[in-house]
């Protein structure tokens, strides 16, 4: 990253650890980096600097940690969409790196939910040194826990699992749905098929997008 670029990243930092954040604001200077560098403007902004590798807490099929392009989750926020009265969970969560973005761009709740202890760790210290309320991780398996997340209205699934654990999740979600509509979106992942789903046409490229 050039130098104007980093004094961006910056300035977007200090403004959420002084309570001043501004979603608007924060997606226009994100916006205002070349594509190419805008992982790494999140990575410093958010202090993702030094993360921990993968533990024995993962589960057979489950995958390894791999943080999801900026891109992909500016597309996902404005596709979905993701508004401020959302909130949004992060299925296989890692770190809370999508977790704090999605906050960070709509102002919107977000929850993110995670199997290995030491990512959990790393969320929880993401969230403590920015400041977010509204961020949170919390541990367990997901094939458990994602029924568990009733006030949930966006679910995000960037290929945590797949086969009988992602049949399962799906079947949790189920229940939620019939509270209230839902949005299910996923990156190189395609879901089987439930009646209570419904694809979005046309979206093509590595996210799809569902709804209830």
């Amino acid at each position: 990253m050039d130098a104007r670029h980093l004094t961006s990243a910056a300035v977007a930092r200090r403004s959420i650890e002084g309570g001043l954040h501004d979603p608007a604001a924060f997606r226009a200077a994100l916006l205002g980096v070349p594509v190419g560098e805008r992982d790494a403007c999140v990575d410093r902004v958010l202090g993702l600097d030094d993360l921990p590798g993968d533990g024995p807490a993962l589960p057979p099929g489950g995958v390894p940690y791999l943080p999801c392009a900026v891109e992909v989750i500016l597309r996902m926020v404005d596709e979905a969409p993701v508004r401020p009265t959302d909130v949004f969970v992060d299925v296989g969560a890692g770190p809370g790196r999508v977790s704090a973005l999605v906050h960070l761009l709509t102002g919107a709740g977000a929850i993110g939910l995670e199997i290995q202890p030491q990512l959990v760790q790393a969320a929880h210290r993401l969230t403590a040194r920015l400041g977010l309320s509204r961020v949170a991780c919390v541990e367990g398996d997901a094939a458990i826990t994602a029924a568990t997340i009733v006030i949930g209205s966006v679910f995000f699934f960037y290929c945590p699992f797949s086969g009988a654990r992602l049949a399962k999740v799906l079947d949790d979600l189920e229940p939620i749905a019939r509270t209230r509509p839902l949005r299910v979106c996923c990156v190189d992942l395609p879901l089987p098929p439930r009646s209570w789903l419904r694809r979005e046409p046309g979206r093509g490229a590595e996210l799809e997008i569902y709804r209830s």
